[in-house]
């Protein structure tokens, strides 16, 4: 974690902890063929539609985090991940975040069907990646008891 990433609490600033989190997603959506080539060479990409950010403990400069993400679920214009940060060195999750979001034409700007090559790709993440079950705080929802 770079120091200029914190903030005057003195932990990484939740604007940085955004930033790791979008490039997990490009390292995620690279692995299944999804990324910046499929993006330039098929003229669709995916969109964020949703994010939901679960922060659980600080994370001070020069920590080094590893961030682990698996594909929950898709249908056949979305789909939904999660990603989980931790330190590098014990102290387990400090950081989750869960996102959604949808398969978009690049040249009419609106939702579009994953071609079938890409089902069959997210189809096997998917069955890998529930192997190890649902990350725990999977769906919650935000609000104020009562």
């Amino acid at each position: 974690i770079d120091p200029a990433w914190t903030d005057y609490n003195g932990h990484l600033n939740v604007a940085y902890y955004a930033l790791v989190f979008d490039r997990a997603t490009d390292w995620f959506l690279d692995g299944i063929g999804i990324g910046a080539d499929y993006a330039a060479t098929a003229r669709a990409s995916t969109f964020v539609v949703e994010a939901h950010t679960t922060y659980l403990k600080e994370v001070h400069a020069r920590a080094v985090v590893l961030v682990t993400t698996r594909l929950v679920a898709f249908d056949r214009k979305r789909m939904h991940y999660g990603h989980r940060m931790q330190r590098e060195e014990g102290g387990g999750t400090v950081a989750m975040q869960e996102q959604l979001s949808v398969h978009v034409d690049l040249a009419t700007r609106r939702s579009a069907a994953w071609p079938e090559t890409i089902l069959a790709r997210l189809g096997a993440r998917a069955a890998s990646d529930a192997q190890a079950g649902l990350p725990a705080g999977n769906g919650r929802s935000i609000g104020l008891p009562g």
